[in-house]
């Protein structure tokens, strides 16, 4: 079967995020399926970007297909990423015919962020005779609505409302990221049988070939378990709605208590961060670079508890499928969810504790109940979560239901 997996944000190992097509892609050709993807050249999400030489660039990356469209590069949210959103979507539908023709594919996976690559994806998938399939992991324009104070009658928010009806309407079938949007999805036209659920997952055997954590970084672990410190651990973006301010207030607070916090990752925030604990004498806080993947497992495994936090926002009553929250399972650790959602993962996954986010008082009560548990107490909430992500999100398993799906069609 050839399969085309479209998304402008799409990236690999190599590039960097986002993965979720790759992985995909990669479990797919594994099962001797033909994969194209099909992505902007540049891309905000990645490390690196890829190197084009014309409008259309081929390449082929542990065996799938990536054609690159050009795209101009863009900072920030402004101007310049509504410029690349909507030449790259000409761009694709323009040359829609002629990835047809030269790829002939048997079905068409539109993921781009917005609901406008389905145009040109759905124009693939009609001249190749394909299906047509639509994977939503953000909804627009509700989000830049919700998020961003546009007004509906906007007329950029009017385009993207059509643009998502359409897509709703004349999709095959769509896979959503988002557990509990399916209702939401039925009154924007989509047929209360067209709905799917498969989420972000994990690649299991990346944590049997992780790699040691340099000697710098060794040494603090050392250093703080020697002291008895419980250690709060953190690995991610550092932007504004991971509310990273709230888990350091909480964690100063808990000084007498010989807890500390380490943040991993680098982000938009990091350095206000920084200053922030010099600022106000915080010597309990300590910040990592942000780490290659293959470390990620090893800076993991130190930790006592890990922490995922988002500020209140009214669109994850729709759910959340964080890669993050899969990695933390997979180390076995307890986790402390300060998100509110549609769904509760630590709660499905009997792997932690919830408290109210941006509630230092709640997350200060749920660390101190974790580190008042026996070790073994702790350990059985980390194999907890850990038997639910191999059994619900490790991608073989998410492969051979989306492989199922495609096939039912």
């Amino acid at each position: 079967m050839k399969i085309l997996y479209e998304s402008d944000l799409a990236g690999s190992k190599y590039h960097g995020m986002a993965y979720r097509i790759y992985q995909f892609s990669k479990e797919f050709t594994d099962r001797e399926h033909e994969v194209m993807v099909v992505a902007a050249s540049y891309s905000h999400t990645r490390r690196i970007n890829p190197n084009v030489t014309g409008r259309l660039t081929n390449e082929n990356i542990d065996g799938i297909q990536y054609k690159w469209i050009k795209t101009p590069k863009y900072s920030g949210n402004g101007v310049g990423r509504v410029l690349h959103m909507f030449l790259y979507n000409f761009y694709l539908w323009f040359y829609a015919k002629k990835i047809a023709r030269e790829f002939k594919p048997d079905v068409v996976i539109a993921s781009g962020v917005t609901p406008l690559d389905f145009i040109g994806c759905r124009k693939i998938a009609k001249k190749a005779g394909a299906k047509i399939f639509l994977e939503v992991g953000d909804l627009w324009p509700l989000s830049p609505i919700e998020l961003g104070g546009y007004s509906p009658r906007h007329p950029f928010i009017k385009i993207m409302q059509w643009a998502e009806n359409y897509s709703y309407r004349h999709t095959d079938n769509v896979i959503s990221l988002l557990p509990c949007v399916k209702k939401y999805m039925m009154e924007h036209g989509l047929d209360s049988d067209k709905f799917n659920y498969i989420p972000n997952g994990i690649i299991t055997s990346e944590w049997d070939a992780s790699k040691e954590l340099s000697e710098k970084i060794q040494g603090v672990f050392k250093k703080l378990k020697k002291e008895n410190k419980f250690i709060i651990g953190y690995a991610g973006a550092h932007g504004q709605a991971n509310d990273l301010n709230t888990i350091i207030d909480v964690v100063a607070g808990l000084k007498s208590q010989d807890v500390v916090l380490i943040l991993i990752g680098t982000g938009q925030e990091k350095e206000k961060l920084v200053s922030y604990t010099l600022k106000h004498g915080i010597d309990n806080v300590y910040f990592f670079p942000a780490q290659e993947k293959e470390l990620i497992p090893a800076c993991l495994k130190q930790m006592d508890v890990l922490y995922i936090g988002l500020q209140k926002q009214p669109l994850f009553r729709f759910g959340i499928s964080p890669n993050k929250m899969f990695d933390y399972m997979m180390a076995s650790k307890p986790i402390i969810q300060a998100i509110d959602a549609g769904n509760n993962l630590v709660q499905e996954a009997n792997c932690g504790l919830y408290a109210e986010p941006e509630n230092v008082e709640a997350i200060a009560q749920a660390i101190l109940k974790l580190k008042m548990m026996s070790t073994q107490e702790r350990e059985e909430l980390g194999r907890n979560g850990h038997e639910y992500v191999l059994q619900n999100h490790a991608y073989n398993k998410l492969t051979e239901r989306y492989l199922d799906l495609i096939k039912q069609v």
